[in-house]
């Protein structure tokens, strides 16, 4: 086995010693495994190597990302058996907290297992991210059954990171059936990861104003579920008025072509109260649409959306990379903002850089 030379620190004519356990270990861990070790490993529920698979995936890097999409291709015979789930909400409704409780209520009532992708904003100033989600989940995260993936949004459109729908389908190939999505936060960009997932849920609180007018008509519109979270002790009963309130707004939306009629439930993260119901209501929601025929329609949506996503994201990527448009873009931008070009002119005038 090679050995690092810094490790060993020997003197010419000296016997040479064997390695530590714990160097041997340490350098184990380096080495890349092959593409069928990852796949294995995956298929294994080896959550390290699941997390190396998905670190290939977020990678940038043109090797990572070949060998990342290879293991990819081979998982996905093993993948599209999870209810997937989609979590969004207002800053501070306890998305993190409830996400917690339904885990819990999934690896220790239920027993089955979990995988939580958790997408924390990219700081649009310095790139950075917090990534939290593990300290705001520790009972989670301590459980064998469960697996949280906080991600960097990285700025990218819908609030949920570039490459979640692919780590989706590397969790399921690792046998997690429960798959939880949590989003950034409520805004015009967060209805995207309605395009992921088979239910989306939308977390909302009482007594914080008017909860109404707080919420895009967009992202309502396609709940699936609203649930009035802190349902406890005081706030118990202005959050079964919210309820009410929601119940009754749901009913002027136009029904879903799936035959699901949304609703709203209340719940607390703090006692765990309401959420065994919540989670019944996504089995019933699958089973619904099992029996009518709309979950597989649903599934082939996704895939088809997935993909021109991806399209317009590589398009986006070629464009600003090519020479040309790199060339002329900061002169094209300036005569755009002294008001000597209009932004339609300029463009075209980049796309035809581009096409040369």
């Amino acid at each position: 086995m090679k050995v690092e030379e810094s490790a060993l620190h020997v003197q010419a004519g000296t016997p040479t010693p064997k390695p530590s356990p714990e160097l041997i270990s340490r350098l184990q861990r380096r080495r890349r495994p092959s593409r069928q070790g990852y796949v294995d490993g995956i298929s294994g529920g080896d959550r390290i190597i699941l997390a190396q698979a998905i670190t290939l995936i977020e990678s940038t890097r043109a090797e990572d990302i070949d060998l990342g999409q290879a293991i990819l291709e081979a998982c996905l015979p093993s993948t599209g058996n999870s209810i997937r789930v989609g979590v969004t909400g207002v800053p501070g409704v306890g998305k993190s907290s409830l996400i917690e409780a339904l885990g819990l209520h999934l690896t220790q009532e239920r027993r089955e297992k979990v995988a939580v992708l958790a997408v924390d904003p990219s700081s649009q100033i310095s790139g950075g991210s917090i990534l939290g989600d593990k300290t705001r989940m520790e009972a989670l995260a301590a459980d064998e059954m469960a697996f949280i993936r906080p991600s960097p949004s990285g700025g990218s459109l819908g609030g949920v990171a570039r490459r979640t729908r692919e780590t989706m389908l590397l969790c399921e190939a690792a046998g997690y059936r429960n798959i939880i999505v949590e989003t950034v936060g409520v805004g015009q960009s967060e209805t995207a990861v309605r395009s992921m997932v088979d239910f989306f849920l939308l977390l909302m609180l009482a007594g914080a104003g008017d909860e109404l007018q707080g919420v895009k008509r967009g992202v309502m519109e396609m709940a699936d579920l609203v649930a009035i979270n802190k349902a406890d002790g005081s706030n118990l009963v202005r959050a079964e008025q919210a309820r009410r309130e929601f119940e009754n707004a749901l009913h002027f939306f136009p029904p879903s072509a799936t035959g699901w009629m949304p609703r709203a439930v209340t719940c607390s993260a703090l006692t765990r109260d309401g959420v065994p119901a919540l989670w019944d209501a996504v089995i019933e929601h699958r089973q619904l649409l099992k029996d009518n025929g709309w979950f597989a329609r649903v599934r082939q949506q996704q895939v088809r959306t997935w993909m021109y996503d991806i399209v317009e994201l590589e398009l986006r990527r070629r464009f600003r990379s090519h020479p040309a448009v790199r060339e002329h873009l900061a002169e094209v931008e300036r005569e755009v903002l002294e008001g000597r070009m209009s932004s339609s002119r300029a463009a075209n005038r980049l796309l035809d850089f581009y096409r040369t």
